[in-house]
């Protein structure tokens, strides 16, 4: 047996004894356990199961054992991630800073920052909201305008970002901002992070057509920024935003699988509301067809993740392979909740209303959801853009 299959072992057995069953079953946005200092759980079961993979380290397998990781390597952090979704268990904390600012800070981060900064992300003590964006600068994000004004021992921050998601109930926020205003657009931009208990930070909530307001918009008013907090060499922090994004995209690209939702797959849904005919196949044959796209399309896609994570594992990666998948990943996971309309079709308009089951509600709030998938991380417009220039070459 190889070390991997051994490891693979060690894992589904403490993983079948240390996930609660509560903690195996599909997860709603509800019972999401969020970083921060108020940090809630819904249940018990969901306390423990967090606190059992914090001590392993298994929050973030990948991070070093002496910032509070799992010191695992690419693969076996892999095979952590299989055995998890073979048995179904939920991942036990989210957070930006997980997904994006740690890696950054891993790459680029000093000593002192990286002491106090990955242990808390770690143990889900802080959560991190993203300060890119600004009212007038979304798809060309090095307009930005935020000033960050070099005042001795600190920065002084004035300016506004824009869907800072869940920015009203985070933590810190890694933030973009302009510090020299006469150099080239890349050139004078900056990586601060910002504790938004600061005097002068504010946050307003922005409505969805979801209903919620997840989004909103951050205010710096005379922010004093300890020097301490700029993240990489002053003036790039544009390398610093590009990793970062690279870790954003590669979320997203894989989001779709992962996204809280109805407890069916369209094809599941489609047997439950369309039904067969007397063949054994789905009544409407429109509808088989696009069933059938989609699943091929998602099966191919999880395959060249696959394929992707062998090929680097191997020294031969693609670099570009990750920038097609962010678009192909979002948009088809936007036609997985068109196919989910269209199979439970008014059943899918209810909002509040006690005639219509939780899945059914899911269905319409996951496919207003979705349209934000292509937005974020990029437009899939600018995408395509960047696939253009980079991958195809093509002239401007």
């Amino acid at each position: 047996m190889s070390d991997l299959d051994q490891f693979r072992q060690t894992v589904s057995a403490w993983l079948e004894e240390n996930c609660p069953p509560s903690q195996r079953t599909p997860i709603t946005r509800e019972e999401q356990v969020w970083a921060g200092k108020n940090k809630a759980f819904p249940s018990s079961d969901a306390k423990l199961w967090f606190e059992r993979m914090r001590d392993k380290g298994w929050t973030v397998p990948e991070w070093p054992l002496e910032l509070g990781g799992g010191g695992l390597d690419e693969r076996q952090a892999k095979i952590l991630k299989d055995e998890m979704k073979r048995l179904g268990c939920r991942t036990p904390l989210f957070d930006l800073g997980i997904w994006m600012l740690g890696p950054a800070v891993l790459e680029f981060g000093n000593d002192q920052q990286k002491q106090q900064h990955i242990p808390a992300i770690a143990r889900g003590d802080v959560r991190w909201c993203q300060g890119y964006s600004e009212p007038g600068a979304g798809s060309d994000l090095a307009s930005l305008q935020t000033r960050a004004e070099d005042k001795g021992d600190h920065f002084l921050v004035n300016g506004a970002k824009i869907w800072t998601t869940n920015a009203d109930k985070a933590d810190w926020i890694f933030c973009l901002v302009r510090t020299d205003p006469n150099a080239k657009k890349q050139e004078g931009i900056s990586f601060l992070l910002i504790d938004m208990d600061d005097p002068g930070v504010s946050t307003t909530p922005i409505e969805l057509i979801s209903g919620e307001s997840e989004f909103c918009q951050t205010f710096f008013d005379n922010v004093k920024v300890p020097k301490t907090n700029l993240v990489g060499e002053l003036n790039k922090g544009w390398s610093v935003a590009k990793a970062l994004l690279k870790h954003e995209r590669k979320l997203m690209a894989e989001i779709g699988g992962d996204t809280p939702g109805p407890s069916f797959s369209p094809v599941q849904a489609a047997l439950e509301y369309v039904g067969l005919d007397d063949k054994g196949k789905l009544k409407d044959v429109g509808l088989r067809d696009q069933l059938v796209s989609h699943e091929m399309a998602f099966r191919a896609i999880g395959l060249t993740h696959f394929r992707s994570f062998e090929e680097r594992m191997n020294g031969v990666a693609d670099n570009n392979v990750p920038l097609i998948m962010k678009y192909v990943g979002t948009e088809e996971s936007k036609r997985k909740e068109e196919v989910l309309m269209a199979v439970l079709g008014h059943r899918a308009l209810g909002w509040n209303d006690s005639e219509f089951n939780d899945d059914e509600l899911l269905t319409n709030r996951g496919w207003l959801f979705s349209k934000a998938l292509s937005i974020a991380g990029g437009t899939s417009e600018v995408q395509l853009n960047i696939i253009a220039k980079r991958v195809l070459g093509l002239p401007d």
